[in-house]
C-alpha cells in the first residue's frame, strides 16, 4: 500500500497485541496505531513501543481509518454502541475479530451503512502461523479489502468466503481447529507413554512429527490422503494404525465434531447478535 492508514485496536488483549506484533516486525510505523483499553497499566508496554495509546475508545476511532474491534464477542453491543457518533463522523472501515457477532448485528449497533469486515482467527495468529477467515460486506471497498488482508496478514495467511455464513465453517475448521490437534497430541503422548516411553521423549516425537507432517502438506504438490498413502506401505505398520482409526470411526467423529461447532457458531450469532 502506498500510504499507511493508521490503525485503532480497541481492545489491548492477545488477539490485538498478535496482530499489532506481527505490524510492526513487519515494518509498520508504530506512531500509526492507537490501541485503546479500560485498564491503563496494559497498555503501558505498547506505549513504551511507540504506539498512541487511550483509555477512551471514541479518541482512537476518531484519529483511525481501520478500526480494528478485538473485544470480547459479549460486550461487543455496548462498545459499538458507544462507538456509533464518532464512526459515523469518521466513517472508517471496521474490521472485527469477535467470534459469532454478524455483520448486520455490529452495523446496526453501529449505525448502519459501515464498511465491516469480519475476521475468524485462530490462535496460532500469537506466533504469526494464524489463518483467518474473512467476510467483507456490500459497504467494502476493493481499496479496504486490500487493507483488511494488509493488517491480518500480519498473523499469517488470509482467505476470503463469499458468504458470511460460511464463517461458521470457518470456525469448524480453523478457528477451533488447533484444539483438535492439541487433543490428538494429547492422545499420541499418552498412547507412548502406554508403550514405554518417557513423557519428554513421547512429547518431543509427537510435537516434531506434528510440526513436520504440516510441513510437508503444506510443501507437497498433492493432498494430504495421497501424502498419506504414500506412507502407508502394504500390510506395513502405518496401514496397522491407519486400520484401527477407519475402523475406529475416526473419519465420522471428526465430521460430528466440526458439524457441533459449526452448528453453535450459529447459535452463539443470534444469541449474541440480539438487541
Amino acid at each position: 500500500m502506498n500510504k499507511q492508514p493508521i490503525l485503532a485496536f480497541i481492545g489491548a488483549g492477545n488477539m490485538a497485541r498478535a496482530i499489532i506484533g506481527g505490524l510492526i516486525n513487519n515494518g509498520y510505523p508504530a506512531e500509526k496505531i492507537w490501541a485503546s483499553e479500560p485498564d491503563e497499566s496494559r497498555l503501558e508496554d505498547l506505549k513504551a513501543q511507540g504506539l498512541q495509546t487511550t483509555t477512551d475508545n471514541n479518541i482512537a476511532v476518531a484519529a483511525a481509518e481501520i478500526v480494528v474491534l478485538a473485544v470480547k464477542p459479549q460486550i461487543l453491543k455496548p462498545v459499538t454502541e458507544a462507538l456509533a457518533a464518532t464512526v459515523q463522523a469518521k466513517k472508517p472501515l471496521i474490521i472485527s475479530v469477535a467470534a459469532g457477532i454478524l455483520s448486520t448485528s455490529i452495523d446496526r449497533w453501529l449505525g448502519e451503512n459501515t464498511a465491516i469486515v469480519r475476521c475468524m482467527p485462530n490462535t496460532p495468529a500469537l506466533v504469526q502461523t494464524g489463518a483467518n477467515g474473512l467476510y467483507a460486506n456490500k459497504q467494502v471497498t476493493a481499496q479496504q479489502r486490500q487493507q483488511a488482508e494488509h493488517v491480518l496478514q500480519a498473523t499469517g495467511m488470509t482467505l476470503w468466503v463469499d458468504a458470511e455464513s460460511q464463517l461458521d465453517a470457518v470456525t469448524a475448521v480453523s478457528g477451533s481447529g488447533p484444539a483438535y490437534y492439541f487433543l490428538f497430541m494429547e492422545s499420541m503422548i499418552a498412547a507412548g507413554k502406554k508403550l514405554g516411553l518417557t513423557e519428554d521423549v513421547a512429547t518431543q516425537l509427537t510435537l516434531q512429527t506434528a510440526l513436520g507432517a504440516a510441513k510437508m502438506a503444506l510443501g507437497s504438490d498433492v493432498d494430504p490422503a495421497e501424502l498419506r498413502r504414500r506412507v502407508t506401505s502394504p500390510n506395513g505398520t502405518t496401514e496397522q494404525a491407519i486400520k484401527s482409526f477407519i475402523e475406529g470411526g475416526l473419519p465420522g467423529l471428526v465430521d460430528a465434531a466440526l458439524q457441533a461447532c459449526n452448528d453453535r457458531s450459529e447459535e452463539l450469532a443470534e444469541e449474541l447478535g440480539k438487541d
